[in-house]
């Protein structure tokens, strides 16, 4: 048995690693397979790590992607909430370091909408390893450590929840020490993200990316998962956030509809900002790094800065933070066609957020 698995890698490595010219794409099957053994702790680390870098430096296709996907899938401790919708809010599971991040909250702001939504991540993770939702809920002072079934009964209660990768695939978290070696980003920190933890009678996906090739990548993913229906927001680091300050642009399907496109803009819902997004303070801590690529931030207080400006903005203090949920939360909205328009969404958003239903949410889960 353990020669069949090394001839899998073997074949695999074989393949993918034979330079710009004769590398060759992996069938889905093939990518499946390797990745269930990489899950199993079958493989050799040297070979699984030489691995993902050829398939980084080839450019993983669809195919690869998909499959790899679906090892990860049936890996996974995947629960259903018994509840008719939820919102899968699919962040970056590296975090931020060039902005305080909104994104965590955003799930609050829903629950409080009376949209059921769910955030999931890690603690940290290369290359960023920046400020993540475990992290900053955390801070907040919110319990990071459900199960996958205390997650949902969580959401059946007061409408959202965290989960943390190592609560519901941990075989797959049983790799960041390897990853943390490698350096670089790889596949995994493209499909990790759309694994989708908590689902519903109907459950949709809000995602973010930078790079223009990224959303038909993410959509075929989130077909691939089974999500009825997703939306993917050109955010600042990649997150599901926007710019406060320019025009961006949405990508979205409903079923099985093709991928369509719209342009958003932040003054068409009365947000003025002199920033892209909430700045990091001056006097932010700052620590040594082990190279010029890490960052020199002290991410466990950027973290606690960002838990307090969400608490304040949850409570309705108004801010580059305020802005960042009303403006999120206003696009998911829209998406769901819970308002006619973005600026009666924005609306609604912001008068729950004055009125204190939403800082009520975050209280609930501590």
């Amino acid at each position: 048995m353990k020669a069949m698995q090394n001839n899998i890698m073997r074949q695999c490595i074989q393949k993918v690693a034979t330079g710009p010219e004769y590398s060759k794409d992996l069938s889905f099957d093939e990518a499946y397979e390797s990745m269930r053994v990489i899950l199993a702790g079958e493989a050799d680390p040297v070979q699984t790590a030489i691995y993902f870098i050829a398939l980084r430096m080839k450019r993983e296709t669809n195919e690869e992607n998909c499959g790899i996907l679906q090892a990860l899938i049936e890996a996974a401790d995947i629960v259903t909430a018994d509840v008719d919708e939820i919102v899968d809010i699919c962040d970056p599971y590296d975090g931020y370091t060039r902005g305080v991040p909104a994104s965590p909250f955003i799930p609050i702001v829903l629950a409080a909408m009376d949209v059921n939504a769910v955030s999931h991540g890690l603690n940290e993770v290369g290359p960023k390893y920046g400020a993540t939702h475990h992290k900053v809920l955390k801070a907040a002072g919110v319990r990071v450590d459900l199960t996958p079934q205390q997650a949902a009964q969580q959401i059946e209660a007061i409408g959202w929840a965290y989960i943390d990768q190592s609560a519901f695939i941990p075989k797959l978290h049983d790799l960041i020490p390897l990853r943390q070696r490698m350096i670089k980003r790889q596949v995994l920190t493209t499909v990790e993200t759309m694994l989708g933890p908590i689902r519903a009678k109907k459950t949709h996906l809000m995602g973010g990316y930078v790079h223009k090739a990224y959303p038909p990548i993410y959509a075929a993913l989130a077909k691939q998962t089974g999500f009825d229906s997703a939306m993917f927001v050109r955010g600042v680091e990649g997150g599901i956030i926007p710019s406060l300050q320019q025009s961006g642009r949405l990508f979205y399907y409903y079923g099985d509809e093709a991928q369509q496109q719209r342009d958003l803009a932040p003054k068409d819902i009365g947000i003025s900002a002199s920033t892209r997004a909430v700045p990091l303070p001056k006097d932010l801590p700052t620590v040594s790094a082990a190279d010029n690529i890490a960052t020199k931030i002290d991410i466990g207080a950027m973290s606690q800065v960002a838990a307090d400006l969400g608490t304040a903005a949850l409570g309705g203090e108004k801010g580059t933070m305020y802005d960042s949920l009303v403006y999120s939360t206003a696009i998911c909205l829209s998406h769901l066609k819970r308002f006619d328009t973005m600026q009666a969404a924005a609306d609604a958003v912001r008068a729950v957020l004055d009125s204190g239903k939403a800082l009520e949410k975050l209280e609930a889960a501590k």
